[in-house]
């Protein structure tokens, strides 16, 4: 059997993910979890601090920091469909985002999720032409 020849070509460079750039932060009162980019759904204005990492922090799960923390953060579990922006929000979520004074995050089974935006809905068809004949029914 022959051998196939080396090649030399290079594997082209992945880019660099990291755990930082994908996620966004919350800490309040010396500890500090990450949730992944786009699962915190609303950040009121008098809690915009809270999504800044103070130096000295301790890093935790989001299951540990969500029960020392349940006084200013609410979930919303989300579909999988809603979370791929395939299905939008229920309206009564929608409704609860707009009147919430807490930090809200979208959650899977318990676990932040982010929720991308709703994809279009594909267009209905384009009403036919008043002038056109419609077909007879014979």
């Amino acid at each position: 059997m022959d051998r196939l020849p080396h090649s030399r070509a290079e594997p082209p460079p992945k880019q660099a993910q990291d755990l930082l750039s994908q996620s966004d932060v919350l800490c309040f009162g010396g500890i500090a979890t990450l949730v992944p980019k786009h699962a915190v759904l609303l950040l009121p204005k008098s809690m915009a601090n809270r999504s800044k990492f103070t130096t000295g922090s301790t890093l935790m799960s989001w299951a540990e920091f969500y029960a020392k923390n349940r006084g200013w953060i609410t979930t919303v579990e989300v579909s999988n469909e809603q979370a791929a922006g395939t299905q939008p929000l229920d309206a009564e979520v929608s409704h609860r985002l707009k009147d919430s004074i807490q930090v809200v995050v979208a959650t899977y089974h318990g676990g932040p999720i982010s929720v991308l935006s709703p994809k279009a809905s594909p267009s209905a068809p384009a009403p036919s032409d008043p002038t056109e004949p419609s077909p007879s029914k014979h």
